[in-house]
């Protein structure tokens, strides 16, 4: 659909296909084949040329690698952010302009650009809530936006499957991308269980007693329900969730109730940021996410002295990880973000939030 715009709007226009994972490559499966082949019919029908181009070395390197190692550190990673910064954005935008002499690339994308003389865009919420995904473009260098369109993001994705379905596209009802780039739909457990070794543990409560065992810290995060292997409640306070990992006992720490104090946090302690835009003053009232698809939240920071972040919120969030990343925003503009470190949760300092509602 948004090749078609693009023609629409007189652009001259050819696709690029890129191959980004193929360790699941076999003689009766290639999920790329299958996502090349819908590409091959749409270029087809627009009359447009399809060339195809293999970054899975560069992706397994700058992407993939980096997740297991952040997993095994106990952290989170989000490889859509580190693909869009290091792939889409970086190798893909180079092969386009240095090889196929495009002046710039467009994706699909839900996000806006507003345009300036003379300094890189401002990136922009996409116009539909639901689907905005500026989030996951917060670490694109703010210079590679000046080769970039995305033009569904002014409309909702209603609106785009309509005009496709008009249009007859043939993938006009292709269902929504989900899940981890490289894992799609598959068990994330089984998937990372090819990775990293088993490394079992005790699971246990707040008070430390044993509970359970973990197949290894890698295979949990924090909030996480699902998956423990500890059936229902034993204390009586309803379902369990991981609060914590606790890397020198090797024990996952687990809680009873989606909103139980260890679980939630006002304070969230950052790394550096990567700024798309002039840094905040200090106490300045932004927004902040800190996963895809959450809600605004209002907040204000303070900076370290290694360039790190403090980042209070108005009201407690649930569940930060570290090593996922915590974006800022001021109204629509995605100002950038930083990988979460740590959070002081409510069970460590609950005269935090107090102070915060009397505020």
């Amino acid at each position: 659909m948004a090749a078609l715009l693009l023609l629409r709007a007189g652009y001259c226009v050819e696709g690029l296909f890129m191959k980004n994972w193929e360790d699941d490559d076999t003689l009766t499966h290639c999920a790329a084949a299958e996502d090349l082949a819908a590409a091959q019919e749409v270029a087809r029908q627009l009359s447009i040329p399809l060339h195809q181009i293999n970054f899975a070395a560069r992706y397994r390197e700058e992407v993939f690698s980096h997740c297991l190692d952040e997993l095994q550190l106990g952290r989170t990673p989000n490889p859509d952010i580190l693909c869009n910064r290091h792939i889409k954005f970086d190798a893909f935008l180079r092969h386009a302009l240095d090889h196929l002499g495009a002046d710039a690339v467009a994706t699909g994308h839900y996000a806006r650009l507003r345009r300036f003389s003379g300094r890189p865009p401002q990136l922009l919420r996409g116009l539909d809530r639901d689907k905005d995904q500026s989030y996951f473009l917060h670490g694109v260098p703010p210079e590679s936006f000046q080769c970039a369109l995305f033009p569904l993001g002014g409309l909702t994705k209603d609106r785009v499957r309509a005009e496709a379905r008009a249009a007859g596209l043939p993938n006009h009802d292709r269902p929504d991308s989900t899940g981890i780039c490289f894992i799609g739909e598959r068990d994330f457990a089984s998937f990372i269980g090819r990775y990293i070794p088993d490394t079992p543990g005790p699971i246990v409560t707040e008070s430390g007693k044993v509970i359970g065992h973990h197949r290894g810290l890698p295979f949990y995060t924090v909030g996480q329900r699902r998956g423990i292997g500890i059936g229902g409640s034993h204390e009586g306070g309803g379902p369990w969730y991981v609060a914590a990992k606790d890397a020198e006992r090797n024990a996952l720490v687990v809680v009873e109730g989606h909103d139980h104090p260890l679980l939630m946090a006002q304070v969230v302690e950052t790394g550096p940021p990567h700024w798309l835009a002039a840094a905040p003053s200090p106490g300045a009232r932004l927004t902040a996410q800190i996963r895809y698809r959450q809600l605004p939240q209002p907040c204000s920071i303070t900076y370290h002295d290694d360039g790190g972040l403090t980042v209070l919120f108005e009201s407690p969030q649930r569940a930060p990880a570290a090593g996922q990343y915590l974006v800022l925003y001021h109204g629509d503009i995605c100002l950038g973000g930083a990988p979460i470190r740590t959070h002081l949760s409510l069970a460590d300092h609950p005269q935090r939030s107090c102070g915060a509602a009397a505020g």
